[in-house]
């Protein structure tokens, strides 16, 4: 079985319930954590530098959308705010208080924003980084978390230099990252990411997800790849990965459920973990309809979100999942497994073997059809290579 983890084999293979046990509980402890982690990300940086615009684009969100961080040239922002992820709300991104004031004090402003309750920082200039910048890096690194620069408003920065003689966007781009870096030489020469908010398949944004899949701890790369929006051919395609890694999991804490015998648990549990599943599977791939009429204003391609003939997409889109040919298929195969159950001995194992095998099948056709269908819209916008 493909992508699947060795506890499976011995849970499924096991003739005795203790090891099933022991390996169920061990996967739902993954599902829980893959589904429920928390994430906090502090975004923030001196008045005017664009991070309402940055926390918005992180949630898949137009400055002008319902739900959306306030922007303006002035500052908004006087306390720690936080905006939940649309669809995840255990991953909150957080609008920190500028950075500006003559008299700022970093250990005080980090005090003040709670610290604590971050797992990374963002900081962010439009123009060059400041002396108060590097005594926040400075402050954040002796406290022994991670912090990363992104210069801002890049579009804006081409657009003007568009206009001159000579344009060349690669050593405008250059010349832009040389001039940051210059300043941050006492901090160990960290890398700049150049990132427009209101096009993060450009510059350096994906470059920036990788490096922090790299740095965060596993169950919080989860919620990271599962949040974050698409922005490459090659970050749809992490994001598969990631899913299909998880399929044993999700079918092993299933072949738990059929171990007890009461009518119609399981077919409600398997059922329940293939909602959850293929529903995050659709939001991670950036096929909800406010992914996809971001998407459509991007190409100037009105008609995308029309051109999937997934049933499964619609379901999910129309909230109807329940009512497909799955729930029949599941109730079946439910009704098998309680009979199994009921024997002594090898029928607790049996019956997890069918209830895992069910499952697995499932997630990977569901995860399958998404996968596909989220290819084929990005191969329509023009966007399908792998970089």
């Amino acid at each position: 079985m493909e992508n699947q983890d060795p506890a499976v084999v011995d849970a499924i293979k096991a003739s005795g319930e203790s090891t099933l046990e022991k390996a169920t509980a061990k996967a739902k402890m993954k599902m829980d954590r893959f589904f429920n982690v928390s994430l906090n990300v502090a975004v923030t940086g001196v008045t005017g530098s664009g991070k309402s615009s940055f926390v918005n684009a992180l949630r898949g969100l137009k400055d002008d959308d319902v739900g959306a961080a306030p922007t303006g040239v002035t500052e908004t922002t006087v306390e720690p705010t936080m905006y939940e992820h649309a669809e995840m709300p255990n991953v909150k991104i957080w609008d920190l208080p500028g950075i500006g004031s003559p008299n700022f004090k970093a250990n005080k402003y980090l005090k003040d924003v709670k610290f604590n309750t971050y797992d990374f920082f963002i900081i962010l200039t439009s123009v060059r980084f400041m002396e108060n910048d590097i005594m926040l890096a400075k402050e954040i690194r002796k406290q022994k978390k991670g912090f990363y620069f992104v210069r801002s408003k890049i579009d804006n920065d081409i657009s003007s230099e568009k206009k001159k003689k000579g344009f060349d966007e690669q050593k405008v781009l250059s010349i832009i990252r040389e001039d940051c870096q210059k300043n941050l030489k006492e901090l160990g020469d960290p890398k700049v990411f150049l990132i427009s908010s209101y096009d993060l398949e450009e510059y350096d944004f994906e470059s920036l997800q990788n490096i922090l899949e790299d740095e965060l701890p596993e169950h919080k790369k989860y919620a990271l790849l599962q949040s974050w929006p698409v922005c490459s051919a090659a970050s749809l395609e992490k994001k598969i990965s990631m899913f299909k890694r998880m399929i044993w999991a999700a079918s092993l804490a299933s072949a738990g459920v059929a171990v007890v015998p009461l009518p119609g648990l399981s077919a409600a549990c398997d059922l329940g973990i293939f909602v959850l599943f293929v529903t995050r599977c659709y939001y991670a791939f950036g096929l909800d309809e406010r992914s996809l009429t971001r998407l459509s204003e991007k190409v100037n391609k009105p008609h995308l979100k029309d051109l999937s003939k997934s049933k499964l997409v619609t379901a999910i889109r129309e909230k109807a999942l329940t009512r497909l040919q799955v729930s029949a298929a599941v109730a079946t195969i439910a009704t098998v497994e309680y009979f199994l159950s009921l024997l002594p001995g090898v029928g607790s194992a049996a019956a997890a073997g069918i209830s895992f095998a069910t499952t697995q099948y499932l997630l990977r056709e569901g995860l399958n059809d998404l996968a596909n269908t989220a290819r084929e819209i990005r191969k329509a916008a023009g966007l399908a290579s792998v970089h």
